[in-house]
């Protein structure tokens, strides 16, 4: 085994390097200090799963034996999109489970993302099962009597569950673009289901993803949906992450549609429902959203990034509805709550399908001029002190509003500018937008100005 590397406990999930920092003997630890926390909460069973990656399978059967050893019964779903284990802990009776997936990183990352008793952990409880290794305390709790394990096959009642809930008002023609990874294996059926004419890019599951990497946040990886759509009389493209919980949609005419202008509209359609109740959305996301979704009656509710975190605002909250700028979009209204790549691109057919001209529907969504995530990457650690020394000493003159809950998000009257620290790598993350491309700079020029007071030295890209 190698040793243990408090680096791969982040504050979602346990991520790691295969062979560096992550091997079999770890996933056995991760396993056997889940399965106390499990039975700590009163709960028996854990449903696994895991997604294409080369090492899942040696790190998903150390996982079900660590489970095993702290006597706790296994639930093996096999190779799944994440949302399924989701899925499993809401129709399965077991309310905890781990899904084995290095989600959207490298080929040679993997990890575990988790939910215990109904929730996904987070932060501080992520730490507690580092802890419970590494001061070996999670050894004198493992369990007399070894759990049990079985196999067990959700695709057709995840599939069933969508389509029966599901109608669209004509069939849609897609292209959806799986990158080779996990939601290849589920989604051209589930859209057929539906009664969609699919194109299918890159869906046989393949661990190398030969292709292109599967993270449609990224505009470089959704050209070869553009010119899929170019080439085809296909309306609409859709992609997903390398385990499924993330959407990236594409118009016809080549516009991506980021996560927080889907939000826009699937709140319009969530708060005929709902009328009046909270909708949620992270830190990065567009300033025209808060508006658009008053104008119909909702609340605005801006949060923290992270899905754990949304998830558990949405449970404090009781929002019918949220979504991150990553891409997970959060629905509570006709489905559980968890985020779904598969099932958004679901609802956004849904909506769709009742118009003849999708991408014209999407492409008049607003929009201001806005830059991608812009990194400033530094050492370990010191994201975290810079952004708490921009929150208490830097200073915006002109700006209509300062926001604190994760990083520093300073709205002015035409724009705003964010940096916060990545929970996840040692960067600090930034993102601008404004209503010219002149406020787009000077927003820049700000924020430049105090992170360079902050730290002379820093190496910024704008």
């Amino acid at each position: 085994m190698l040793p243990l590397s408090k680096s791969i406990f982040k504050a979602y999930d346990i991520r790691g390097v295969v062979g560096t920092t992550l091997d079999a003997g770890i996933a056995r630890k991760i396993g056997q200090a889940f399965g106390v926390a499990t039975r700590a909460k009163k709960e028996k069973v854990v449903v696994i799963g895991r997604d294409g990656r080369l090492s899942g399978p040696e790190l998903t059967a150390a996982l079900a034996a660590g489970l095993q050893d702290a006597g706790v019964d296994v639930l093996d779903l096999g190779v799944v999109v994440t949302p399924m284990v989701y899925f499993a802990t809401h129709v399965l009776g077991a309310q905890s489970g781990i899904m084995v997936t290095g989600s959207h990183n490298p080929p040679d990352y993997n990890g575990f993302k988790m939910v215990l008793a109904g929730e996904a952990i987070y932060g501080a409880a992520i730490q507690q099962l580092y802890q419970a290794i590494a001061d070996g305390s999670v050894n004198a709790t493992v369990a007399t009597s070894t759990g049990s394990y079985r196999q067990h096959d959700i695709r057709d009642a995840y599939l069933q569950r969508i389509v029966s809930d599901t109608k669209l008002a004509r069939p849609v023609k897609i292209v959806i673009d799986c990158g080779n990874g996990v939601a290849g294996a589920f989604a051209g059926e589930l859209y057929r289901a539906l009664g969609c004419e699919v194109e299918e890019l890159f869906c046989d599951v393949d661990g190398t993803f030969p292709n292109h990497h599967p993270d449609p946040a990224h505009p470089e990886n959704l050209q070869d949906v553009i010119r899929a759509l170019q080439n085809s009389d296909a309306e609409l493209g859709l992609a997903f992450d390398g385990d499924g919980d993330r959407l990236g949609v594409v118009t016809k005419d080549g516009q991506i549609i980021y996560p927080d202008r889907q939000l826009m509209l699937f709140a319009a359609d969530v708060l005929t429902r709902n009328p009046g109740r909270e909708i949620l959305y992270d830190v990065k996301c567009t300033r025209h959203l808060a508006q658009w979704i008053a104008e119909r009656g909702g609340k605005p509710v801006m949060w923290k990034t992270g899905h754990s975190l949304v998830k558990a605002k949405m449970r404090e909250t009781g929002a019918p509805l949220g979504g991150e700028m990553s891409g997970h979009i959060f629905f509570k209204d006709r489905w559980y709550g968890f985020d779904d790549g598969l099932y958004a691109g679901v609802r956004m057919l849904e909506l769709l399908s009742r118009v003849n001209d999708p991408s014209a529907v999407l492409n008049a969504l607003p929009q201001s001029s806005s830059t991608p995530e812009l990194q400033l990457k530094l050492e370990e650690g010191e994201n975290f002190t810079l952004i708490e020394k921009l929150q208490s000493e830097a200073d915006f003159p002109g700006s209509n509003d300062i926001v604190k809950i994760d990083g520093l998000r300073v709205e002015y009257a035409d724009g705003f500018g964010l940096a916060r620290s990545s929970n996840t790598t040692p960067v600090v993350v930034m993102r601008f937008e404004a209503e010219s491309e002149e406020a787009l700079a000077r927003i820049q020029a700000e924020f430049k100005r105090v992170i360079l007071a902050a730290k002379p030295d820093a190496v910024l890209s704008f």
